[in-house]
């Protein structure tokens, strides 16, 4: 279905696939900087395009952003007032853009050498299917979650793709997730805190299960506590906040006050929690195009990446991140991962 919006802008939802979602397309088949020119014109449009589309929205033929990554800086700014510069949160060099500083390089391809996810096992679900449900499909997250306050908005583009059928990204919608949960469930998980902290912290999962001794954690480093249930500052709509086993603390957690670690009861609880956001009638799989630029709320979605053959294909995609809007629960905080 579509329908018109202002300054020219057309939303089609949902995605092709998905019961959530939008493409936005500015009308006459204009390019990047003439939808950025509309969307710094009014630039309540899209932002409120997001919100009506759950948290995830296309918007195709951004290409000519490659060569002039201010065009994305430019569109950035109109998700939020703060665009991430990630050589002033110390990212490593070589994923950074060397003229954009707020633009993260995600790439196979040196000097960055990020590889992609392992295929799963297996690779094709019994109905000969992509997986997508955790936990045949792991690494479902959303950006950046050991932070308070967490960022809002990524804007991810497809500078490089890999060939379609692999390089995959899936997104799951944890507003309809939330609002599909059992009333028990439900119940239980309002007002549930998570532990939520980066993976190099050395608590994931699956060094929790391999005995690895933890590490000593600076302040900026230890583990912050995020609402299971977060209420968006934009629509007022609940959702499930939480990711699995990379971004949670499994020594002390996954959440306060339930029985910690791999097999304790909030483990248990995690588990069935991100079966259910990824239920097949929860997720949308974007299949990439160059220019392909994805807009995703990480107040009110997770993602996660899928393998490409990196021995055969070259892929580059660059992702910003945009903060300031966190909501009322988070009024006032300092940023926790700054070093005080």
């Amino acid at each position: 279905m579509g329908a018109r919006m202002d300054m020219g802008f057309r939303l089609e939802q949902p995605l092709a696939g998905a019961g959530f979602g939008g493409r936005v397309r500015l009308e006459g088949g204009a390019g990047a900087l003439e939808v950025v020119r509309a969307a710094e014109a009014d630039p309540a449009a899209l932002p409120a395009a997001l919100a009506r589309c759950n948290g995830v929205m296309v918007l195709a033929g951004m290409e000519a952003m490659a060569d002039d990554p201010a065009l994305l800086l430019r569109l950035s700014r109109i998700f939020g007032p703060e665009v991430e510069n990630y050589r002033e949160t110390h990212m490593a060099a070589n994923m950074v853009h060397p003229t954009v500083p707020e633009i993260f390089v995600v790439s196979n391809i040196p000097p960055v050498f990020r590889q992609p996810p392992a295929m799963p096992e297996p690779k094709l679900t019994a109905e000969g299917r992509l997986p997508t449900q955790f936990p045949h499909r792991r690494g479902w997250h959303t950006d950046q979650s050991y932070r308070r306050p967490p960022p809002d908005v990524s804007l991810f583009l497809a500078v490089i793709p890999v060939p379609q059928g692999q390089g995959q990204t899936l997104f799951a919608d944890c507003t309809a997730a939330y609002e599909a949960l059992p009333p028990g469930l439900k119940a239980q998980v309002d007002g549930l805190e998570g532990l939520h902290i980066a993976s190099g912290a050395g608590r994931k999962r699956d060094a929790v299960l391999a005995g690895i001794p933890p590490r000593d954690l600076a302040p900026h480093e230890r583990a912050v506590r995020q609402p299971v249930v977060r209420v968006h500052p934009l629509t007022g709509k609940r959702s499930l906040y939480l990711c699995e086993y990379g971004q949670m603390d499994w020594l002390e957690g996954p959440f306060v006050g339930l029985e910690p670690g791999p097999d304790g009861a909030g483990g248990r609880l995690l588990e069935t929690l991100m079966t259910h956001i990824t239920r097949p009638e929860f997720v949308y799989a974007h299949e990439w195009t160059r220019g392909d630029l994805v807009v995703w709320d990480n107040r009110c979605t997770v993602h996660a990446a899928t393998w490409f053959d990196a021995a055969k294909e070259q892929r580059v995609m660059w992702r910003t991140t945009v903060s300031g809007n966190p909501g009322a629960a988070y009024a006032g905080e300092r940023k926790s991962w700054l070093v005080a």
